[in-house]
């Protein structure tokens, strides 16, 4: 089981679209994948199609009330499994912050009754370095990084790159993780000149795919489907199934 945390700290990358999509082109792949929605904001669970439930049957059940992270997923029509999220998840950075062991939570949780499976597992984070996001660091054996094609997006990334050096002290690993460019507009010099900067720091760390501005990527999640539902012969589509057959291509999610 690979466990992936698809992670900036910065909003508006990309960041739901961009596991809900992998998401979905692992499940046209038969590869059975496992989304966990770990935003208080609960847009990966929305952009699937289901409406919020109670807290009671999200993952703020798994932290709060102990539930067991396999009574809580949900099957789609896409074949994804998903972890629904709620907005009681954001009390978690309150009750649990001073915590030194809540860091682990999630790995062991997975590992009590997921760990046996092959299925890969994408968790969406929060936009924010605090306890959530240091669960979804901690349990992931790689981390996904959208970046999005302007420049505050590239200064984000300097700080992320930086944070997640100063976790590999803690975990006794280096964390290994790919970039992947976001929202690219091939009539903006501007997407160019990022993505060639991109390549110059990051280097192999960087995926060769780059996703497109696409209409099709911002109207699926209105209508509760992934891309590949929504339009599956849109630009969106397109990109996303090269992302996801380039990171299987070089082991990312073994």
């Amino acid at each position: 089981m690979a466990v992936i945390a698809v992670f900036n700290q910065k909003g508006g990358v990309g960041k739901t679209t961009t596991c809900l999509n992998v998401a979905a082109s692992l499940a046209l792949l038969g590869r059975n994948p496992l989304a966990i929605d770990l935003d208080p904001q609960a847009h990966l669970t929305l952009a699937s199609g289901l409406k919020l439930a109670s807290a009671a049957e999200s993952i703020a059940a798994f932290y709060r009330d102990d539930k067991p992270l396999h009574e809580l997923v949900r099957h789609l029509p896409s074949g994804v499994r998903l972890i629904p999220s709620h907005p009681e998840l954001s009390k978690i950075d309150a009750l649990y912050g001073k915590s030194t062991a809540i860091t682990t939570r999630l790995k062991l949780g997975l590992e009590q009754r997921l760990a046996w499976e092959e299925a890969p597992v994408l968790i969406d984070c929060c936009p924010m370095l605090g306890v959530l996001s240091l669960n979804a660091v901690f349990a992931a054996d790689r981390v996904l990084v959208p970046v999005s094609a302007d420049f505050l997006s590239l200064q984000g990334l300097y700080r992320l790159d930086a944070a997640l050096r100063v976790l590999e002290g803690p975990l006794q690993r280096k964390i290994e993780r790919k970039a992947v460019l976001t929202r690219f507009d091939a009539r903006r010099k501007l997407s160019y000149e990022i993505f060639e900067r991109l390549k110059d720091l990051l280097g192999p760390d960087l995926c060769d795919t780059r996703i497109s501005e696409n209409v099709s990527l911002a109207e699926s999640p209105a209508h509760g489907k992934d891309v590949f539902a929504y339009a599956p012969h849109s630009p969106g589509a397109r990109d996303y199934g090269n992302l996801t057959v380039e990171l299987l291509s070089k082991g990312f999610f073994e």
